[in-house]
């Protein structure tokens, strides 16, 4: 058979294959299956490449790929689960940027070494691939640093900063469009590199820690954009596939983080709840200024868990900076063997990226039928004796619900305050990354478990089992 066929075939077994391990993505239980298949399915597209273009012998080929391997086992064994967000903005970032060097060389070997005319389609590809890639890029180390604490989680604003992003934009709109008319003058691909990579900070800079799964999930749609049209560069059937299937289905899950936030994608783009200082009730500094509030010790908590008949536990990125997501697997295994209901309540924006959560409590070996998603559980607070609630904060705010003036006003949030007893899980009284205090910490009642969570919660359960 002929060579060039079975490439084709390879790739059509790649694509079917892509699109069946997003699909199962979709659902807890089969995702890590999905993620082998989409695993497969990119190991033979590169093997099919590799061969297509006959760059590397099959000796070199292996060499890389064994190189390539050992380098990602190495990482995935070593970042823990709590570095997960940091770990997918460096992806979508190595996305970006290999999608502009992709652009870049091809333009470089077409136009500047071998002088030919580049038509239309391929011109306007490689335009596209190197703004939206370089945005990717840049953009995606920034969002690296807020979640990894190298420069500060909330938004960074300046004076003009929404005119100088739509005048850099205007700026890559001629600079790309002179490109396709003078394809020879190198400076305006310079000119290009340089405003897309500047814009990708600058359009990141201000968007607060809040808005941060949003970000997450919009810049790994880019990189999926960015690959379709270097696929277009490259007259490659695959990778235009796979890098729509990325783009489109970043672009789907952007809008569920959107609207479980109650907000606009421009909103967030243009900086959101990151620019908060203060609301009513707090004094800018996020600390709360008037709630009075109740603590409540180990053993009192240990009492009023054992006395239950009903738990739901709301984890939060309190649970993830604690690594206490085993802890409370623990704890809820023990109280399961008293007899006690015990649920996981998953926001969607809880954490720093998309499923955060849901990441972390698999790890734990977490039931995934134990694990509900916020539209399906509200309706169970008004009716449960205890909401353990673990790090979590914006998202279990009654002010989105009961001030006009709260920048998170209208926001979907877990009904937790409907519960008859709320315990807090949380190191102090100091807000989240919303920027603003937490009604809920005064509500009659809430009680506050102060403390390290992975430490409070292990005594917790040293108590449970001496009952």
């Amino acid at each position: 058979m002929d060579l060039t066929i079975l490439i084709q075939i390879a790739y059509l077994i790649s694509s079917v294959l892509f699109i069946v391990g997003i699909k199962m993505m979709n659902k807890t239980p089969t995702a890590r299956q999905g993620n082998i298949y989409s695993s497969i399915a990119m190991l033979i597209a590169i093997v099919a490449t590799l061969i297509q273009v006959n760059v590397l012998t099959l000796p070199e080929m292996f060499a890389c790929m064994l190189i390539g391997t050992v380098i990602g086992t190495y990482y995935a064994k070593k970042v823990p689960m709590t570095k997960m967000p940091e770990m997918v903005a460096i992806f979508n970032g190595f996305g970006g940027l290999a999608s502009l060097f992709v652009a870049v060389s091809d333009y470089w070997l077409r136009s500047i070494e071998k002088g030919q005319d580049v038509d239309t389609i391929t011109g306007i590809s490689i335009i596209l691939s190197v703004l939206i890639g370089g945005v990717t890029f840049t953009g995606s180390y920034i969002a690296f640093a807020k979640l990894n604490g190298n420069i500060s989680g909330r938004a960074i604003v300046f004076k003009g900063q929404h005119p100088l992003n739509l005048a850099l934009l205007i700026v890559s709109i001629i600079a790309g469009i002179l490109l396709l008319l003078e394809p020879q003058m190198s400076m305006y691909m310079y000119i290009l590199i340089f405003v897309s990579l500047l814009l990708g900070v600058l359009t990141v800079i201000p968007i607060g820690g809040a808005d941060m799964p949003v970000v997450i999930s919009l810049l790994n749609s880019y990189s999926g954009i960015a690959a379709c049209f270097t696929g277009f560069i490259l007259n490659n059937q695959v990778l235009i596939i796979s890098g729509a299937l990325v783009g489109t289905s970043g672009i789907i899950l952007t809008q569920i983080m959107c609207k479980a936030m109650n907000r606009s994608l421009v909103s967030v783009l243009l900086g959101g709840f990151g620019q908060t200082t203060g609301t009513a009730g707090s004094n800018g500094q996020g600390k709360a200024s008037d709630i009075v509030v109740k603590e409540v010790g180990v053993e009192e908590a240990a009492m009023i868990f054992d006395s239950a008949s009903s738990v739901i536990v709301v984890p939060g990125y309190g649970m993830a900076v604690a690594q206490a997501q085993h802890v409370v697997r623990e704890m809820t295994d023990l109280l399961e063997k008293k007899g006690i209901s015990v649920k996981f309540a998953i926001h969607p924006v809880a954490g720093r990226m998309p499923g955060h959560m849901n990441v972390l409590l698999a790890e734990a070996n977490v039931p995934y039928d134990k694990l509900v998603e916020m539209d399906y559980i509200n309706d169970e607070f008004s009716n449960t004796d205890v909401t353990l609630i673990i790090g979590a904060n914006d998202v279990v705010n009654p002010a989105a619900r009961t001030n006009p003036q709260s920048p998170i006003y209208g926001m979907p949030i877990l009904n937790a305050d409907k519960s008859r007893t709320v315990i807090v899980s949380k190191r102090s009284m100091g807000a989240g990354y919303a920027g603003i205090e937490n009604e809920l910490f005064g509500y009659p009642n809430c009680l506050m478990l102060f403390g390290d969570a992975k430490a409070t919660i292990t005594k917790v359960v040293t108590e449970l089992k001496g009952t």
